[in-house]
């Protein structure tokens, strides 16, 4: 018992700390300012945009990640098709680069509340598209979340100047498109798993493989990739910041993988909502990100929602289907960690 609490804690702080970390580098890496050179706006430094590159870096580090589970625990041979793999990555890429580019215009806060959203388009999407039925419960906790989301990010009409207004907008847009990729990324893996069930690991190697590879011929196709590198050489600082972004997002992904393991997909998803809520009350405290009344509501209704989800929103299953579904969380807290 001792030691199953020990490893609890250890996994807990474990997820808390490297996420915490990662959200600070990931804020200062796409909000911050590189060197002191002025710029034509008045501005001084250069603000980080390339946000193919990032989630490259990202994606080759989690590719490593998985490669290395697989040796230590090699699983059985994936017979997945190809083509769903690569569909597969394509929205999950286009889901994390707009989730990425939209901190370039709007905090950090609403980034991670709207995030949290993700069961709205899975339900819609499995609904419309996968004719599947949910208990009354999990639409009125849906629902409770997409209330806490729209109080959230709904602008007071006299609260900020057009341009401000403007460019904020630009971010919500960007934040409903990756939602929409989370969901039909979740329409795709539903259909991998009906066809072979593949295991978390596989799943994790295969996506950021192929992810990988369409950034690279992203990065090519638009001189991202060059404008990238002498962006890293003129600030060295750089290299360190996603060093560290590539090393607490595989150590998260680590501490993740030991709390389902040991514990089951419910305390992991418990851990790690938990987390995105301090995440929030972080940003808010330590970098400005101020929230107003109304904000702070739809947060809590978001978080209030996701919790009530996960305890109350699941009908009565059988002992098959509750191993399935558990194998199911575990591959989406996995692939999903850092959102």
């Amino acid at each position: 018992m001792t030691n199953n609490k020990q490893t609890l804690v250890i996994s807990a702080v474990g997820i808390f700390v490297c996420y915490f970390y990662f959200a600070i580098l990931q804020e200062k890496i796409t909000r911050g300012r590189y060197g002191d050179e002025l710029q034509d706006d008045g501005s001084r430094g250069e603000r980080f945009t390339y946000m193919l590159a990032l989630v490259g870096v990202q994606c080759v580090c989690n590719w490593v990640f998985a490669k290395a589970l697989l040796t230590i625990t090699p699983q059985p041979e994936d017979g997945t098709p190809k083509a769903y793999y690569a569909s597969s990555a394509l929205t999950y890429l286009l889901a994390m680069i707009s989730s990425n580019m939209a901190l370039r215009w709007v905090a950090y806060p609403m980034q991670v509340v709207a995030k949290a959203a993700k069961p709205i388009p899975v339900m819609l999407l499995g609904v419309l598209v996968g004719r599947k039925s949910y208990p009354m419960q999990k639409y009125l906790f849906v629902l409770l979340i997409v209330v806490g989301v729209v109080l959230f990010m709904f602008k007071d009409s006299k609260a900020s100047a057009g341009a401000v207004l403007e460019h904020e907008t630009i971010g919500q847009l960007l934040l409903i498109m990756s939602l929409s990729m989370d969901g039909l990324t979740g329409a795709i893996q539903e259909r991998m798993r009906a066809h072979s069930a593949p295991s978390a690991q596989h799943m994790m190697l295969a996506m950021n493989g192929w992810s990988a590879m369409i950034v690279s011929v992203g990065l090519l196709v638009t001189g991202e990739g060059k404008a990238f590198v002498l962006f890293a050489l003129r600030h060295p600082e750089l290299f360190t910041h996603l060093t560290l972004l590539a090393l607490t997002g595989a150590l998260g992904q680590l501490f993740i993988f030991m709390m389902v393991s040991s514990f089951g997909a419910l305390a992991c998803s418990v851990v790690t909502t938990t987390r995105k809520f301090f995440t929030v009350l972080f940003s808010v405290l330590f970098f400005g990100n101020a929230l107003s009344g109304r904000q702070w509501v739809g947060a809590v209704l978001v978080f209030c929602g996701l919790f009530a989800d996960m305890f109350f929103g699941r009908k009565p299953a059988s002992a098959k289907e509750k191993l399935q579904k558990q194998k199911d969380k575990s591959e989406g807290e996995l692939l999903e960690a850092k959102r």
